[in-house]
């Protein structure tokens, strides 16, 4: 939306500068976008006066002038026809940019003779494309500023042009007058008084409007009136001013009169010549494969559903959107019928999208206009015509009804406290209302028409907060509820969570985050894939189902890494994975991948294939940061898509399952399309017991002040009882005084037959009271083989 100074300053009685204005309409969130200064590109530029001027004695078509500056007499080479003694003129001196030749003008010389600095043309200074001669001013001091002089004499040459970003909810700032009307609400300025008087009724016309009833909810009013013995031709100047400056081109007085109310009040109108319009005007749908050619030249082909006008003879005008070549205005137009409507802003956006026409009309009804304004907006458009192109005005002709969009809410001065944290009186907070054109009975503020934005009593409070200023909200500090220090903004689990994310990454794991939904084929591998954990409404079919864990998303990552050359990777993810289609039926995981090698390549052979000790070791230092205990089971049993021999499960107890590690079940790797063997863990953060104190101090270190006490002992087993089975029963013979059992040594064959095996064990035992007797190393090493005999069916090797 561009408007200049001046055009502003017919609807606003305001001192303000540009640099004021700007920075207001910004902070009232109506965002300048750029202002352009034309007189500071002008600033260099003085008036001078011709002296003298003779013939260049080398060159037919040059004078040698002598010219009165700022700087005394200077000499300057023209080659403009009319430069001649007495006249006044734009001098730019060496030094000065001429932006219309984009040069820096010098001291040179012309065929012999010096010249120093340029008398200026129009289109030099970018002021016209008139080039024909340099500037002749009718008055005008010498070395006076000829930016001075334009702002006295012919301001909207240099009239600054601001330009702002509209966003979708404040159509009412289409207009120059709902900008100036913030303005005003803002204090920096008057709104000025806009009376007119309609122009009386000189004539009945036979024309007529109809609208069709399945058109109604789109075009609910459809005002106009007939004007005849108009006199269409170029606009007055200081109409084709504003236009120029805001981008637009004159094209003829009764077209410029829409473009100017478009930009002026926020009314888009249309004017048909009535010598073209055969018969009265329908508003209807189109029925679909109509062909119009529009004011821009341009053939469009209507679809279905459409909203258009037309007369006897077929579509005239799309409508909201563009008018028609056919009954377009000319120079020859003595006889126009001018339209003012409203329309629908969702039909309009639908058929401007699909016709791909973008119109200032199609803005600003796409957005919403004022709809109260129509009748008036007719009246204002044919005033202005009578006044400036002659004629008289028939009657009003109109279909349909004005819609009603009263409504009106509470106005609780409390709010802007609680919702704004602005303290602002209520007086003031009503004066700011009624300043935007709220009308106010009691407590109820009415909404203006043209504000269709306002929808509760929210946005009341957000217009007393706009015009106030949000740059005067201070900031303050949320009281505490209790005294002291603040509880902890997370929850153990989040702590818990992030702690495993730093160890992971620590570790050299990258992490992933992956989509909670894969397709059911992948589900079904992981135990999930059930019409419980369906998506209604999937974004694709391969995203069908939430994910029952996350392996299923980093196998896919790590398959697209090895087709793409990367065989070697670590990739983690902590999220939550679902085992229901309930919010309550989620569970939070942490789950990492290891694939190929543990290393690149080296001399020293230093690097090997992953294995389930590289997992078992990364989970165990993860577990520990998120404060598991240090004494676990590993247990068999874990779900089928871990290997059945190499995976175990790190468990407190039978139920209580902290985490599986181990190798993927080859089937499952030949599914999801990764070349194996993949080691992995999953972790259940919410089974890690919390601990029993709850400070935020580490606790004192407890170093054992006793010495332990290492016994060996090999046990002779069958050959398929598991060492994990042995490690379990050892370390349940005393919890309490058993710090670690640890496998040393496997023996298999020899004398010991077929079908057995020998597995030799370390029990470490760390008193806590008193240094231990033989005769309790001798008791608990009896327990020892008791617990693993009734486990195993093993016996002491002798």
């Amino acid at each position: 939306m561009k408007f200049t100074l001046s055009w502003l300053k017919e609807h606003l009685e305001t001192s303000a500068t540009v640099s004021e204005i700007a920075e207001a309409l910004t902070d009232l969130g109506l965002e300048v976008e750029g202002v352009e200064d034309r007189g500071a590109a002008l600033k260099d530029f003085v008036i001078g006066k011709v002296l003298h001027a003779e013939k260049h004695p080398d060159a037919d078509k040059l004078r040698v002038c002598r010219v009165a500056t700022d700087e005394g007499e200077v000499q300057i080479i023209c080659g403009a026809p009319n430069a001649r003694e007495g006249i006044t003129v734009v001098v730019a001196k060496p030094g000065v940019y001429v932006p219309g030749i984009d040069t820096t003008i010098g001291v040179g010389k012309i065929r012999g003779i010096e010249s120093f600095g340029m008398m200026a043309s129009e289109r030099e200074l970018e002021l016209s494309d008139e080039h024909d001669g340099i500037i002749e001013l009718p008055s005008g001091e010498v070395g006076q500023r000829f930016s001075d002089w334009l702002a006295a004499n012919d301001p909207a040459r240099v009239d600054p042009v601001i330009e702002i970003a509209i966003t979708p909810n404040r159509p009412d700032a289409l207009g120059v007058r709902g900008i100036a009307r913030d303005l005003a609400a803002r204090g920096l300025g008057t709104l000025k008084p806009n009376p007119f008087a309609a122009v009386p009724e000189q004539f009945d016309s036979d024309m007529t409007v109809t609208i069709d009833a399945d058109t109604a909810d789109g075009c609910p009013v459809f005002c106009g009136r007939v004007i005849r013995g108009v006199s269409n031709g170029p606009s007055p100047k200081w109409l084709q001013d504003r236009l120029r400056a805001i981008g637009l081109r004159p094209i003829s007085f009764l077209v410029d009169v829409t473009n100017f109310f478009t930009y002026d009040l926020n009314r888009p109108l249309h004017v048909f010549d009535m010598a073209k319009v055969k018969g009265v005007l329908r508003v209807h749908r189109a029925q679909g494969g109509e062909v119009l050619t529009a004011l821009d030249d341009k053939d469009y082909t209507l679809r279905p559903g459409m909203m258009v006008i037309s007369d006897e003879t077929g579509p005239e005008s799309i409508a909201g959107i563009m008018g028609g070549a056919a009954t377009g205005v000319s120079e020859d137009t003595t006889e126009v019928f001018v339209e003012s409507a409203y329309w629908d802003p969702v039909q309009i956006a639908l058929t401007g999208r699909a016709l791909k026409i973008n119109s200032d009309a199609r803005y600003r009804f796409e957005r919403g206009v004022d709809p109260a304004f129509t009748p008036e907006g007719l009246e204002r458009a044919v005033r202005m015509i009578v006044d400036h192109a002659g004629g008289e005005a028939s009657q009003a002709i109109a279909a349909g009804a004005v819609p009603h969009l009263d409504r009106a809410y509470r106005l609780d001065a409390k709010r802007v406290q609680s919702l704004v944290g602005m303290e602002i009186p209520e007086a003031e907070q009503r004066r700011t209302l009624t300043a935007l054109g709220f009308r106010l009975e009691g407590a109820m503020a009415h909404v203006p028409s043209w504000r269709p934005d306002i929808q509760g009593d929210a946005d009341l409070v957000e217009e007393v907060a706009r015009i106030a200023s949000l740059t005067k909200l201070q900031g303050k500090p949320m009281r505490r509820p209790t005294p002291g220090v603040p509880q902890p903004v997370l929850t153990p689990l989040q702590r818990r969570t992030s702690a495993a994310r730093r160890m992971a990454a620590a570790l050299g794991y990258n992490e992933c985050i992956t989509y909670s939904f894969i397709d059911r084929e992948a589900a079904a591998l992981f135990g999930g894939g059930d019409d419980a954990t369906m998506l209604e409404n999937p974004i694709s079919a391969d995203l069908s189902h939430m994910r029952p864990a996350l392996l299923p998303g980093l196998l896919r990552a790590a398959a697209r890494n090895q087709a793409r050359g990367f065989a070697d990777m670590a990739l983690f993810e902590a999220g939550h994975a679902f085992h229901g289609g309930e919010p309550e039926e989620q569970h939070l995981l942490v789950t990492g991948i290891l694939v190929g090698r543990t290393g690149p390549k080296d001399v020293h052979g230093t690097a090997r294939p992953v294995d389930i000790y590289d997992a078992k070791a990364d989970a165990e230092a993860i577990l520990a940061a998120m404060g598991a205990p240090a004494k676990v089971q590993i247990l068999r049993g874990a779900a089928n898509w871990w290997h059945p021999g190499r995976h175990g499960m790190i468990c407190l107890g039978p139920k209580k399952v902290l985490g599986v590690f181990g190798e993927l079940h080859p089937r499952v790797l030949r599914a999801m399309d990764v070349k194996g063997p993949v080691v992995a863990f999953t972790l259940w953060p919410e089974q890690v017991p919390l601990p029993k104190s709850r400070s935020a101090t580490r606790p004192a270190l407890v170093a054992p002040d006793l010495q332990p006490v290492e016994r060996d002992f090999a046990f002779v087993v069958d050959a398929q009882v598991e060492a994990l089975t042995l490690v379990n029963a050892a370390q349940g013979a005393d919890k309490a005084l058993i710090a670690e059992v640890r496998v040393f040594d496997q023996f298999i064959g020899g004398s010991l037959g077929e079908g057995k095996k020998s597995v030799a064990l370390t029990v470490r035992l760390q008193p806590t009271e008193a240094t231990l007797k033989e005769a309790e190393i001798e008791a608990v090493s009896a327990r020892i083989v008791e617990k693993v005999g009734k486990a195993t069916g093993g016996v002491l090797r002798r």
